[in-house]
């Protein structure tokens, strides 16, 4: 067996000839740059590989750069494309500048060495490892993943580098329509960046091992065409990067595109129908065998190489011109061109460059379409059809038959409405019946139809009268008619049916045919039937509610009054409002109390019962004469409370209440209180207005023992405390802090007498709910 040290040496050993084969591929890779360099320099200066080389070191040596760093510099000012603008952008963006071997000289190193290593790679896989190496590590990345596109928008793991072997075998392909990181950028087209992609929660491959980590995931196309997705990964949590970050990245998703449309047998996992190439001669003969209009489409590039228009390469023998231009006139001419309302028309002109891009077909019924066809506007409806083979586009439509449409309409709206037509022949007896008319009589198709003078035998006795003045409209009147009748049909099933004639004469103005139609009314009649009755119940519970809610508010009115009379209590000027519920079906359960006890100390309170009417209002009344009997016997507001709880649980049926319990002594201008559940009292003292502590306390009848928490508070003269209920700043769309913060700020507005302090509170609040409001203020003197 082989001991740690020499599994130990065999690792260090591994990792270092790893290591020199790394740097191995970096010196191939930054030869390739310098002979590259060295080739520019022989046709601009005219000289030969020798003294090009040598030139290369001098100018090196003058610029205090490397022979590298010099390389990418000649590279850049002779090639101009999109990496020397990348490092250019960098020259603008940092301190770097050319010649000093910054920031910008490494980014044309890395950007060029990557792209020397790419082209010369022979598959992805190669491309992948040179990316993160040369120039995505530099940036953070821990590693990249290069997916190719197929036919049918699936996604294919072509290279990659950082990922386990386990990861990339379970991530190798991504079916069609299955949401990833990838083909967010895909079918979007854009570029997307993940700052966490735990947090956007779209999986990935490698999501378990950088669950935090950061993506970018980038379209790699040309021409206006996708041929996959270049994705990167850190491991940490990726923060806004620099414009001249994203240009790179960008840049190597371009050279990444370039890559994957020279390996054609890589870009394309799916065996194609088509051969190599744009396809669109084989999409031509494929076309003219279709019965519908289509048209083949190959894209049209602007000088930049970008997707500019669709040039329309073929026109099968359905397709006509809505110009009425033969179809030679219109092979060979861009699309906008030809026919430019398609650039606005359902996104026409979109869907079929998305489909170019993504490979993704698209397909839709129904969809508006005029440009392509010469029909009315309003009627022109069409089904859609839209797919990429190879590099060429096949659009398929198919006009919708109107006159067949209205047909099936016509058909649907009979049997949804249970309407049935006839037609009858007055001189030879023939009757037509549409087949609805053989299930609402209950016969079958094989049977003869029911003839007008025959109808009455098969309706109820009481209706023959109706049918009689029926036929003798039609028939003798020769006007139209329209009759309701009780079919009674053999099974013993009663049908509710109408129908309605209208007959036709002759040349001879004699009668001729007699065309209508019966309609099954049964669902109707017994609607109406069910409606009567409920709006008769309605009716009743309308008024009963009335009667109830007239009744609760009686006696909340007499309970409750909205203003009481002054309270007679030494040193203390006591002030009480309540404001009902707007609406009589909302009166509730609040309630106040202020009284003198037989100590001399005042007992203050106010509280909410849950819910609304009879109910409310009883327990209410409950609650509140019980509170002023247990006050008697002269506990503290925390002992009244728990003992209000055993009444509220125990001796009432499922009552629960908020309230705000408090005992003054005139004596000593201390007040005792406490809470279940609801809001705490309000002090104003001089210009300040101030809530109370939120004591420890649930609500009333909760639970069947109950504790709760008192506190003590020495008043001062001109002293104010204000307790109220929920209604007074309950709103539905903010919360209760905010609407306290609003009626601390009106109770500190200076008013003239304690009476006015109150109303003013009323007039202010700015509660929404319609519940009712309790109010009871005491100002100590």
């Amino acid at each position: 067996m082989r001991d740690e040290f020499t599994d130990g040496r065999l690792a260090a050993t591994v990792e270092r000839l790893r290591g020199e084969v790394r740097a191995a591929h970096a010196a191939t890779e930054g030869r390739a740059l310098i002979e590259l360099a060295k080739g520019v320099l022989v046709e601009r200066l005219g000289c030969g590989p020798a003294q090009a080389a040598r030139q290369l070191t001098e100018l090196a040596d003058r610029a205090g750069l490397s022979r590298l760093e010099l390389a990418a510099d000649i590279i850049n000012e002779a090639a101009r494309d999109r990496v020397a603008e990348v490092a250019g952008d960098f020259v603008r963006t940092t301190i770097g500048e050319p010649g000093t071997g910054g920031p910008a000289a490494s980014v044309a190193v890395r950007l060029r060495t990557a792209e020397s290593a790419a082209l010369s790679a022979d598959d992805t896989q190669a491309v992948a490892d040179s990316l993160l190496a040369h120039a995505l590590e530099p940036l953070g990345a821990v590693a990249v993943a290069i997916w190719t596109t197929g036919p049918d928008a699936s996604l294919s793991l072509r290279g990659h580098a950082g990922f386990g072997a386990d990861e990339a075998a379970r991530w190798h392909y991504v079916p069609p329509g299955v949401t990833t990181a990838a083909r967010q950028a895909l079918t979007g087209r854009r570029t997307v960046w993940y700052p966490s992609l735990a947090a956007a929660g779209i999986p990935s491959i490698g999501h378990a091992r950088h669950p935090d980590g950061g993506r970018v995931v980038v379209p790699a196309g040309t021409g206006g065409r996708i041929h996959g997705v270049l994705e990167i990964c850190w491991a940490r949590p990726l923060e806004p990067q620099p414009q001249a970050v994203e240009r790179q990245i960008e840049a190597l998703a371009e050279l990444c595109a370039h890559t994957l449309e020279s390996l054609p047998e890589q870009a394309a996992p799916a065996p194609s129908l088509l051969p190599a190439g744009d396809g669109s001669r084989e999409l031509a003969e494929l076309s003219d065998g279709l019965y519908d209009a289509a048209l083949v489409l190959t894209p049209h590039l602007d000088e930049a190489g970008r997707l500019a228009d669709f040039r329309i390469r073929h026109a099968n023998a359905h397709f006509q011109d809505p110009a009425g231009r033969p179809r030679s006139a219109v092979d060979g001419v861009l699309l906008l061109e030809a026919y430019p309302a398609t650039a606005d028309e359902s996104e026409l002109f979109e869907r079929i460059e998305r489909v170019y891009a993504t490979g993704e077909p698209f397909r839709a019924r129904r969809t508006r379409l005029t440009a392509l066809v010469d029909q009315v506007p309003l009627t022109t409806l069409a089904d859609v059809s839209i797919s990429r083979h190879g590099g060429s586009v096949l659009l398929i439509w198919r006009v919708e038959d109107e006159s067949a449409r209205l047909a099936s309409l016509l058909q649907h709206a009979q049997r949804l409405g249970r309407v049935g037509a006839f037609e009858e022949d007055a001189l030879t007896g023939d009757i037509t019946w549409h087949g609805q008319l053989f299930e609402l009589f209950g016969r079958r198709p094989t049977e003869a139809p029911v003839a007008l003078r025959d109808l009455a035998d098969h309706a109820h006795p009481d209706d023959s009268g109706t049918i009689r003045q029926f036929l003798q409209t039609v028939l003798q009147q020769r006007q139209v008619g329209s009759a309701a009748f009780r079919m009674l049909r053999r099974d013993g099933v009663t049908r509710h049916i109408r129908v309605t004639a209208e007959p036709a004469q002759g040349v001879d103005g004699g009668l001729e045919t007699i065309r209508g139609a019966y309609q099954d009314i049964s669902a109707q009649h017994w609607t109406e039937v069910a409606l009567t009755a409920t709006h008769d119940r309605l009716v009743a519970t309308e008024e009963a509610a009335e009667e109830r809610n007239r009744l609760t508010l009686q006696l909340q009115h007499a309970i409750m009054p909205p203003v009481k009379p002054p309270l007679d209590a030494p040193s203390l000027d006591v002030a009480v409002r309540y404001r009902p519920a707007e609406s009589e079906s909302l009166v509730g359960g609040d309630w106040y109390d202020a009284v003198v006890l037989p100590s001399k100390k005042v007992l203050l309170c106010v509280g909410d019962v849950a819910g609304h009417g009879v109910e409310a209002a009883t327990g209410m009344v409950v609650l509140r004469n019980a509170l002023r009997g247990l006050a008697v016997t002269g506990a503290g507001p925390g002992q009244l409370l728990s003992w209000l709880n055993n009444v509220a649980h125990h001796l009432t049926a499922h009552v629960t209440a908020t309230a705000v319990c408090g005992i003054f002594d005139p004596g000593t201008r201390t007040l005792r209180w406490a809470r279940a559940g609801h809001l705490p009292p309000v002090l104003v003292r001089g210009n300040e207005a101030v809530d109370l502590p939120l004591l420890r306390g649930l609500l009333l009848g909760a639970l069947a023992e109950a504790e709760f928490e008192e506190s003590e508070l020495r008043l001062e003269p001109d002293d104010i405390v204000l307790m109220y209920t929920d209604g007074l700043v309950e709103r539905r769309d903010t919360p209760v802090q905010d609407s306290v913060a609003q009626l601390l700020a009106v109770a500190q507005l200076p008013s003239d007498s304690l009476e006015q302090r109150l109303d003013q509170l009323l007039a202010r609040s700015k509660s929404d709910t319609d519940d009712d409001t309790c109010v009871v203020g005491v100002q100590v003197y």
